[in-house]
């Protein structure tokens, strides 16, 4: 890129523009830096906690996960697909696997997801050389430490999102001043040699990061700043993007042949992080979502959402479209533009709690109360609601689009199940990793965290290939909309054949084949009521079960709604990922603006 666009940041801090925005624990609501040296801004704590709220900054707004990386990117999967409409060489084309380098919703993410980088090499040059970095009193080394750590692992976050939506990039690991003196035109580095120092990084920060009950001894307060189980539980994550399948820049998707050296370390972090004692599973999969994320809590008792993203202040640059882009419409006010799939609705049990957590099948009305139920081509996703905002609630007459909800990067359950994952791996299905997954689906049943239930934990003595099918299953019912599958899936080299096989899935059900031939073809929601509860019983919106055949006339007091139905097939199977093809659609193209300014970087394959 031009030295001019690609390295615009010098010397001066002046890029580091934070927002100056209300933030109820007090971290974000920082002052704007603005012109000013690296000298002033790296010269006392508090200064330098500017400079990494900067960094945080970066992660939200309407290029960050705000939207577009946490919205628009991670569809169409077998959980959940994009908006309806004709193909719009943007939002909807991005869903469908028919991005092109020129789609105007993925140069801005793509240009946040660097200038974060650049942010947090400017903390990560400066912080170390301050002076009270090493002459300070205890606990003002302690804290710059800290934000050293934070830094990194910041850096670490922001690349691994660029890398597993665009593959090979240019490696940027000094501040853009220094760079553009040496590499104006960079070239892309291959991932692992970039996942490989990111790892590297992330060891470094775990010893400079403290643990949460850490915390009050450096005299810091509890909020959403990254804590040693966050970059454990994120070195982790990088570890099994690293040993994954990936697409390559020769067009083969392959995995590197010493992927067991990283499910190794992906074992040992998340073991570390569940041996801490640090974090635990809230004991309600529902209050987790409702109570907690949606409630928009200040306070996390559990330590479950373990990597928050914080949108705050209303506005485009630096909040999130939570629960208006996605999730039901109140008063006909959002966009509900991520729809569930048929096929993963019936993926749950009905006993799973979490289905009815993870997919809102319906709609409030003008009064804000009354629930409309809507039909099966129609579900939201349901984490994040409008209607389950409080704290205050949103009226169901204001058309505000920013609600300031947190998107959820990483949370301990995931963990959980990264370490059950790369333990079967490596040792086929242990007593531990047998645990970790029953406890996570103990959680989603409504039971006991910690006793044994033979009714929902998973039978014992499977293989390691089936205890690995069983985590596949179990991943995509506890993360359900929240932006893993398709990664995972990629990691897997199963995109393609879970695409194929929900193609082929919701063909079946449109026709009312088995297995879906003795499912309902229409349900009735009892008129006027205010219960979000779908599970079938005297409280639940519905009046029939969606596991049996329908009543042939409708109960009084409800209101008919076409579930299974040839419909499937003209709607959610007409528009589902109609432009994936393997070996190209693996990656998004980088685009051609980036591409304009260097003549160094080079197209992803088949665009």
């Amino acid at each position: 890129m031009k030295t001019k666009n690609l390295y615009k940041l010098t010397l001066s801090i002046a890029a580091i523009v934070l927002l100056s925005l209300n933030s109820c624990n007090k971290f974000l609501d920082q002052k704007p830096i603005t012109d000013v040296s690296t000298d002033v801004v790296f010269s006392d704590v508090p200064s330098a906690l500017k400079a990494i709220a900067g960094v945080y900054s970066r992660m939200v707004g309407d290029a960050g996960y705000g939207i577009r990386v946490s919205l628009y990117y991670p569809l169409d999967t077998d959980e959940v697909q994009g908006p309806t409409g004709a193909g719009d060489n943007d939002r909807r084309d991005i869903a469908r696997y028919n991005a092109t380098p020129g789609n105007a919703q993925i140069t801005n993410p793509f240009n946040q997801m660097f200038a974060g980088i650049e942010y947090a090499n400017i903390c990560i040059a400066n912080i170390p050389k301050m002076a009270m970095y090493s002459n300070g009193t205890d606990q003002e080394k302690k804290k710059l430490q800290r934000m050293y750590g934070e830094a990194l692992t910041l850096r670490a976050q922001f690349y691994t999102e660029a890398i597993r939506n665009w593959g090979d990039l240019p490696a940027h690991f000094a501040p853009a001043s220094t760079l553009a003196t040496t590499n104006p035109f960079p070239a892309r580095t291959n991932r692992d040699t970039i996942y490989d120092r990111l790892l590297e990084d992330l060891k470094l920060a775990a010893t400079l990061v403290p643990w949460r009950n850490e915390l009050s001894a450096i005299g810091d307060g509890a909020d959403e700043r990254i804590t040693k189980g966050t970059v454990k539980g994120l070195r982790a994550r990088i570890a099994l993007y690293r040993g994954g399948f990936s697409l390559r820049q020769d067009g083969v998707v392959k995995r590197p042949t010493d992927y067991l050296k990283y499910y190794q370390i992906a074992r040992d972090e998340a073991a570390e992080v569940m041996a801490s004692n640090q974090h635990s599973l809230n004991p309600s999969f529902r209050a987790l979502w409702k109570d907690q994320v949606n409630a928009r809590a200040v306070a996390d008792p559990n330590g479950e959402l373990m990597f928050q993203a914080s949108g705050i202040g209303g506005v485009g640059a630096g909040d999130t479209k939570l629960a208006y882009y996605n999730g039901p419409t109140v008063n006909g006010l959002g966009n509900k533009s991520v729809n569930i799939l048929p096929t993963y609705f019936y993926a749950f049990d009905s006993t799973d709690l979490r289905r009815d957590v993870t997919c809102a099948i319906y709609n409030v009305a003008a009064d804000g109360r009354a629930k409309i139920g809507q039909a099966i081509t129609a579900i939201c996703d349901g984490k994040y609601r409008r209607d389950w905002i409080s704290n205050p609630v949103v009226s169901p007459d204001d058309r505000i689009q920013y609600f300031s909800l947190k998107w959820q990067i990483l949370r301990y359950s995931d963990v959980m199940l990264m370490f059950a994952e790369a333990d079967n791996e490596l040792n086929g299905p242990t007593a531990a990793a047998y645990n970790a997954v029953n406890q996570v689906r103990r959680r989603g049943y409504g039971q006991s965290i910690t006793a044994p239930n033979a009714a929902v934990d998973l039978p014992t003595g499977l293989s390691k290939a089936s205890f690995f099918t069983a985590i596949v299953k179990e991943r995509s019912l506890e993360l359900g909309g929240e932006g893993v599958r398709k990664y995972d899936l990629i990691r897997w080299n199963m995109l393609a054949s879970k695409i194929n096989e929900t193609k082929a899935a919701l063909l079946a059900m449109s026709t009312l084949s088995a297995p879906y031939n003795t499912l309902p073809t229409a349900m009735f929601f009892r008129t006027g009521s205010a219960s979000d509860d779908n599970r079938f019983g005297a409280t639940s919106l519905w009046a029939n079960s969606f596991y049996r055949t329908a009543p042939t006339a409708t109960p009084t007091g409800t209101t008919r709604v076409v579930w299974l139905s040839a419909a499937i097939n003209t709607t959610a199977l007409a528009r589902f990922a109609t432009g994936f093809v393997t070996g190209k659609s693996e990656l998004l193209p980088i685009p051609q603006p980036a591409r304009d300014a260097n003549r160094n970087l080079t197209q992803n394959p088949g665009y």
